[in-house]
């Protein structure tokens, strides 16, 4: 225990007395730590995802791939699906559908006949069964699970809901009115969902309600994907049990025409995260565990560059220690602790650190889906799941950073360290040579990657939609009642600042983009590829300024919806050489006969992954969900006003939502932007390690060529030559690690570009850029130590001899 302790007593002097460089060591060991941290307790928040569940090994998500043209992968299923597993199969213990609400309107009665609040619910409510409660990890509040949901207009919420709802968590019995249809009639209290769940549901409705929102016939739709469902089989029971019996399913319920293309999939639910309709792709986890681990091994390498790099300031204790009795293991165990304590504190730092990050992490992570409300803490790491892997990676740190530094201290030759003749560490050199050039590389590699993501980013924000963007506001129109169109639009174009009001279900470009098949003329067959179907009245083309190629616009007589317009990519796709030829033919979409009335200009209808694709557009006003006003760009705070109150008086009992399109464009490049971010962020943390790194070698090199220095210097050595001295070595491996990196950095950003079809051209420049930077970077990193060296006095250097 007395060597132990005077092991530590040691150690803390060594650390007080070279506390310059022991602050830079335990700098650099914190950041990288907290970097590894925040990407670890991120991926940890990812994959704990829906694993509370009971039972959850047991329970199964269905879903659904559309094979049409192109393969499309739903996360639904059909709506009769979940009552048929559990009625017909015995080795299906629990099963239930359940439908997402998507701008609905929740309205609050104020007890004299009139509405005290109204709310614009989507994604956080949804219809389904009482086996919702089976399956789920739900604690009630009050209420009887196996009733709550049992009959139609029946509704259970979380206890924050009733709060927003009611004021108060004693709601029991209450009424909330649903799209000013139906009362729903508070029958269960829950506790608020936790935050590391896809199913986020603060209000269950009954799903038997739907029975009077929708006709019968909806509601065993079997060719229709409106709900999700969920199966819990029987202990012992293989999921491949459960994939036979949806072949036969499909086979018996689904019409012999549609077999081929419908396809039923079996997940397990703790997979709701990763797959589909998840936020967090497995890939992209595991891509952000081996970033966490490169920085954390950087912040390692950069330690024992400045662990050995002072290697012979510490030569001459190291013989005494020798010459007295230690033996090299003695000696592994005093360093060792040095690195402990360094470690222990660069920990500390590291906590605090992620502390300060998290906050940000969490509100980047609720802008990406608004729905989640995670709290992500420096706790839950030391909750017993984390610890399993925080440990250990402590440990490997210490393991990392401090064995090797020891182990070439602790073979120091004694005589040489004591009669001041020891130069270098055996091996030492070549080693940090090889960890230096794995530094150059990382550096490189982040930045080759972030120049492309930043110009990939860049050339998005300036892409060419094919139509006017700008000054444009869409108000969404109710889902039930009649629409007072022509009203509403006059009201709205009497309003000073509105240019132009059109009606439509989506504008031209959107995020739900389901192809539909078509026949084209005389055929009977559909076509062998498929469009997308916008509804629109006979101003869509002049609010967007969409342009007619050939033909004409639809016209205000067309009051049978008979017309409809096609883009340039359907008349190529159709092989078709001129446009004039589909002028006037008929047009089969979902079972109904139009008219091709004219062509317009190609435009885009997705995000920019997306190639521009064959659209249809159908003059039809009834099916419109949206009203798209443009404004004069002068007029636009003041007429959103007016447009806001003539809402109000037209549509008293519903909600007002609106938003620019321009913010909706936005919103394609968001991930973009976040993994931008996210990149730049790494890229600045992997070249402050490396030039921690490089001012470790740099000191390494003061040291062993001191004397060489002295030498060259009375020999009449210019300045510039000695710090060519630093240079030539600096500039060997920055060049090595370059030729590793820049075909590396090559082959992973064109294979990312190649998911769009709007993208840049990878270009030498790139890489050129890279280099150039990376030489600045290095060059004012060593050059003030560098110059140091070789302008101090030679005689210093060579009294010693």
């Amino acid at each position: 225990m007395l060597m132990y302790w005077h092991y530590l007593t040691f150690a803390w002097r060594r650390i007080r007395r070279e506390k310059k460089i022991n602050l830079i060591r335990i700098a650099n060991l914190g950041i990288g730590l907290a970097s590894g941290l925040v990407i670890f307790l991120v991926v940890n928040y990812m994959l704990t995802f829906d694993r509370y569940h009971p039972e959850v090994e047991r329970s199964y998500w269905v879903v659904t791939d559309l094979k049409r043209e192109t393969t499309l992968q739903t996360d639904a299923a059909p709506r009769p699906l979940a009552e048929v597993l559990r009625r017909d199969y015995s080795f299906v213990e629990s099963a239930v559908k359940l439908e997402t609400f998507f701008g609905r309107t929740i309205s609050i009665p104020n007890g004299q006949g009139g509405w005290e609040k109204k709310f614009n619910e989507s994604r956080n409510m949804c219809f389904t069964e009482s086996q919702y409660f089976d399956l789920f990890g739900v604690e009630w509040l009050s209420g009887d699970p196996q009733k709550a949901l049992a009959t139609p207009n029946a509704i259970v919420i979380s206890e924050r809901y009733a709060e927003k709802y009611f004021q108060t968590t004693l709601a029991l019995g209450k009424t909330v009115r649903l799209d000013n249809r139906v009362n729903l009639t508070v029958t269960g209290i829950i506790k608020n969902p936790p935050s590391n769940t896809q199913l986020r549901y603060d209000g269950l409705v009954s799903y038997a309600t739907l029975t009077n929102l929708e006709p019968p016939t909806a509601l065993n739709d079997w060719l229709g994907l409106q709900s999700m469902c969920f199966v819990r089989l029987r202990k012992g029971i293989s999921p491949n049990q459960l994939t036979t019996a949806l072949a036969a399913v499909q086979k018996k319920h689904l019409p012999a025409a549609q077999l081929r293309n419908f396809s039923y999939h079996v997940l397990p639910l703790t997979e709701l995260n990763h797959a589909r309709s998840g936020m967090a792709p497995r890939p992209i986890l595991f891509a952000l565990m081996a970033v966490g681990l490169l920085l954390v091994a950087a912040a390692c390498i950069n330690y024992i560059n400045l662990a050995t790099a002072q290697a012979l300031q510490r030569a001459h204790e190291t013989g005494v220690r020798k010459v007295v009795g230690s033996n090299r293991w003695q000696l592994i165990k005093q360093f060792m602790t040095e690195t402990a304590l360094l470690t222990f504190a660069a920990v500390l730092l590291a906590l605090i650190l992620t502390q300060l990050a998290l906050p940000v992490v969490n509100d980047t992570l609720t802008q990406q889906d608004e729905t989640l409300h995670p709290n992500i803490s420096v706790l839950d790491v030391f909750t017993p799941n984390a610890l399993l892997w925080f440990v250990p990676l402590v440990l490997g740190v210490v393991f990392l950073a401090g064995f090797y530094p020891s182990w070439v201290l602790s073979g120091f030759n004694p005589i040489k360290a004591l009669a001041g003749r020891l130069t270098r560490a055996k091996g030492g050199l070549t080693i940090r040579r090889t960890l230096i050039t794995g530094q150059f590389l990382l550096t490189q590699l982040f930045l080759i990657v972030v120049l492309v993501i930043t110009s990939q980013l860049r050339h998005m924000q300036k892409a060419d939609w094919g139509f006017r963007t700008n000054d444009k506001l869409v108000v969404w129109l109710p889902k039930q009642g009649p629409i007072p169109y022509e009203r509403l639009r006059k009201s709205w174009l009497d309003t000073p600042g509105v240019q132009s009001v059109t009606f439509a279900n989506e504008p031209p470009v959107s995020p739900y983009n389901r192809p539909s098949p078509f026949s084209y003329h005389t055929s009977t067959e559909p076509e062998s590829f498929e469009i997308l179907v916008r509804t629109a009245d006979e101003h869509y083309l002049s609010a967007f300024g969409l342009a007619l190629v050939k033909g004409q616009n639809f016209s205000k007589t067309d009051t049978s919806r008979h017309e409809v317009l096609v883009n340039e990519t359907f008349v190529k796709q159709l092989g078709i050489a001129s446009s004039n030829e589909v002028i006037g033919k008929p047009i089969h979409i979902k079972g109904t006969e139009h008219i091709i009335a004219g062509v317009v200009k190609d435009f885009r209808t997705g995000n920019l992954h997306e190639p521009i694709r064959p659209i249809a557009l159908v003059h039809d006003l009834s099916h419109s969900s949206m009203a798209v006003l443009t404004f004069a760009p002068s007029a636009v705070s003041s007429a959103t006003k007016t447009v806001e109150a003539i809402w109000n008086n037209t549509f008293p009992e519903d909600i007002y939502r609106r938003s620019f399109l321009n913010e909706l464009l936005d919103s394609f490049t968001k991930m973009e932007q976040l993994l931008a971010g996210f990149v730049q962020i790494f890229a600045f943390i992997a070249i402050v390690m490396n030039c921690l790194g490089l001012y470790g070698l740099v000191t390494f090199m003061a040291e062993k060529r001191a004397k060489e220095i002295g030498v060259r210097r009375v020999l009449g050595a210019r300045t510039e030559q000695l710090l060519w001295v630093f240079g030539r070595e600096f500039s060997r491996l920055l060049l090595v690690g370059f030729a590793v990196a820049a075909p590396l950095g090559w082959w992973l950003t064109s294979g990312w570009l190649q998911q769009y079809a709007y993208r840049i051209q990878m270009s030498g420049w790139f890489l050129v850029a890279t280099l150039g930077l990376m030489v600045a970077i290095t060059a004012a990193t060593i050059i003030g130590h560098a110059m140091k060296a070789v302008v101090t006095n030679p005689v210093k250097h060579l009294r010693a001899e």
